[in-house]
C-alpha cells in the first residue's frame, strides 16, 4: 500500500482527473499506463482510486470471492479476463459481495451484466460493456491467479493504484504515488489559472507567450513546444 491510506488518496483524487494523473506521469517520467479507452464507467461520472486487488478469470467466480478474502477497505478488485466479447464475467452478486468486502471498485478487462442491479448497487464498475450471458466454460485456474491481472498492454499487480473516472483508467505505480499526485495537483492549479485568464481575455498564446516560441522555433528547428511549455510555466500538454 502506498504512504497514504486508502481514505486519503481518495481525498486527493477527488479533486483531480484521470488526465491530470497521465500528465503527471509523463512528467515523473513515470510509464503512462492507461487501460483501452473501450474500458468506461458502467454508470457515466463514476469514480474510483485504489490499491489494485487482481484476479484472472478463468470461467468461474470462485476467483474473486478467493480475493475478497485477502481484500483490504478500499482495494479495487482487477479483473482480467482477456478482454473477451463472449461472455460477462462480473454480475451483480459479485458487485455486491466485493461492497461487502470493503472493495471501493472494480475494474473489468472484459464485460459485466446484471447492469440494472449493478446501478442500484451503487459500487462503481469499468469495462468493456455488457452482454446478457456469463461463462459457458472451466478452465484450470493458474497457480498465480490472484497476483497479477493483464489489462490491455498492462500487467497490473498489488503493487499498482487503479484510478478510474469519465476518461477511462489508468493504473500508476504505488512507489510512485505520492509524487505523481504532488505534480497532478500543480498540474491542475496551473490549468485552473490558466483557464481563468483565458475566461478574463487573456489568450492561452499570450499566456504561453507563443510568438516567442515561433520566433525560437525558426532559430532552432528542434525546439518542441514541450520544452518551451516547461520554461515558461505552461501546462496545456502535461
Amino acid at each position: 500500500m502506498p504512504s497514504m491510506d486508502s481514505q486519503e488518496l481518495r481525498r486527493r483524487f477527488a479533486a483531480l482527473t484521470t488526465a491530470h494523473l497521465t500528465d503527471a506521469c509523463i512528467r515523473a517520467q513515470v510509464p503512462v499506463r492507461c487501460a483501452p479507452s473501450a474500458l468506461q464507467a458502467v454508470v457515466p461520472g463514476t469514480r474510483v482510486a485504489g490499491r489494485a486487488l487482481p484476479a484472472r478469470h478463468v470461467g468461474s467466480v470462485d476467483v474473486f470471492l478467493e480475493a475478497f478474502e485477502d481484500a483490504e477497505p478500499g482495494d479495487v478488485l482487477v479483473v482480467d479476463n482477456g478482454g473477451r466479447t463472449d461472455e460477462a464475467c462480473v454480475g451483480d452478486l459479485v458487485a455486491l459481495e466485493a461492497e461487502t468486502a470493503g472493495v471501493s471498485g472494480i475494474v473489468i478487462w472484459g464485460l459485466h451484466r446484471d447492469t440494472a442491479d449493478i446501478r442500484t448497487i451503487g459500487l462503481p464498475v469499468f469495462s468493456t460493456g455488457s452482454l446478457s450471458t456469463g461463462p459457458q466454460r472451466i478452465e484450470a485456474q493458474p497457480e498465480n491467479a490472484l497476483e497479477s491481472a493483464v489489462v490491455g498492454d498492462w500487467t497490473v499487480t498489488r503493487a499498482d493504484l487503479a484510478f478510474g473516472d469519465e476518461d477511462g483508467v489508468v493504473f500508476v505505480p504505488s512507489s510512485n504515488a505520492a509524487d505523481v499526485l504532488d505534480l497532478a495537483e500543480s498540474i491542475r492549479d496551473t490549468e485552473r489559472r490558466q483557464a481563468e485568464r483565458i475566461r478574463s481575455g487573456v489568450s492561452l498564446r499570450a499566456q504561453v507567450r507563443f510568438d516567442r516560441y515561433l520566433a525560437a522555433r525558426r532559430e532552432n528547428p528542434s525546439l518542441t513546444f514541450r520544452e518551451h511549455l516547461r520554461a515558461v510555466g505552461g501546462a496545456i500538454e502535461e
